[in-house]
């Protein structure tokens, strides 16, 4: 049978945080749980695209829980110490951390604390932020933390050697990097959490291949005349990001998803179709390497800005 946003149960009187809730996954994830009933706070660097995307889901008829904007820039762990901060003051508790937002192969880049961009605010930005909120989520009934990856890492590799990209840069590998970082990331928080006894779940989601604002994005960045005629080749194949904010959205609200679960589009090998679990990719199932990666995450993080770790 197929899981579509209709199968959502009521979120009411849930909170919601969604990273990159202004376009894309991330709006049409908001969308979705706001019609269900939850508070969704809408995590963004553009507070004013933050405000934007508010008012649109405002106007939606269907469109009942609250919706709160909240500052967040993922490049930088100042900015995601304040928005734990901010929540923590604001609310106390958190139903639902979705780890949504990204960027997609750009030109080497930094980010404000000097980690590579894609590993800093793909990975590191939200390593710091779901410690920073775990303990808003740990006492909650059906609490969930959902990471989103992409079919990306099944090619990626975690080069501990170099993941800055200093060595050698490639703005694919990092990003496909980046995204296998994702599942390690969220497999081995489920592990901590069930050995600590937490009804608190960890589940990662990918989209297949989702019209969003990240090829788009990708393309401006590095002004490649290869990649539009690429996508354009390709655009059978894409289907909208409502439909690609499904596996995400199960893997968060559907009292069939485990823990530990990775969901994604059952269709043309995972690029398209309605959500159902899917492989995770040979190099996230190492529980050894999944833990040298936390390390190594916890050490970059507190160096830079000091986390909260998960006791």
């Amino acid at each position: 049978m197929r899981w579509t946003a209709d199968a959502i149960p009521d979120q009411s009187g849930r909170i919601a945080l969604v990273t990159g809730a202004n376009s894309g996954l991330g709006l049409e994830t908001s969308r979705a749980l706001a019609a269900r009933g939850a508070t969704v706070l809408l995590a963004c660097r553009s507070r004013a695209k933050a405000e934007k995307a508010r008012e649109e889901l405002l106007t939606a008829a269907a469109s009942t829980g609250a919706l709160d904007v909240l500052p967040l820039d993922l490049a930088d762990l100042a900015s995601v110490a304040a928005a734990a901060k901010a929540v923590t003051e604001r609310y106390g508790r958190l139903d639902l951390l979705i780890n949504n937002a990204g960027v997609m192969a750009p030109p080497r880049m930094l980010t404000r604390n000097g980690f590579e961009l894609q590993f800093g605010t793909n990975h590191l930005g939200h390593f710091a932020l779901t410690l920073a909120l775990l303990p808003l989520l740990r006492d909650r009934p059906g609490a969930r933390v959902v990471t989103v990856t992409s079919g990306a890492q099944y090619f990626g590799r975690i080069a501990f050697d170099d993941l800055q990209g200093e060595r050698r840069y490639d703005r694919w590998r990092a990003y496909g990097q980046s995204k296998l970082a994702n599942v390690m990331f969220a497999l081995e928080l489920q592990r901590r959490l069930a050995a600590q006894g937490s009804g608190t779940l960890s589940l990662a989601a990918h989209p297949g291949f989702a019209r969003t604002n990240l090829q788009p994005a990708s393309i401006a960045a590095t002004g490649s005349w290869i990649e539009p005629l690429a996508y354009r080749l390709m655009d059978p194949l894409f289907q909208s990001a409502a439909m690609g904010a499904l596996p995400q959205l199960f893997a968060a609200t559907a009292p069939e998803a485990r823990p530990g679960g990775h969901y994604g589009p059952d269709q043309w090998g995972g690029l398209r179709g309605w959500p159902t679990e899917v492989r995770i990719a040979p190099a996230a199932l190492d529980a050894g390497q999944c833990r040298r990666l936390w390390e190594v995450s916890e050490a970059l993080c507190a160096a830079a800005s000091p986390q909260p770790a998960l006791a």
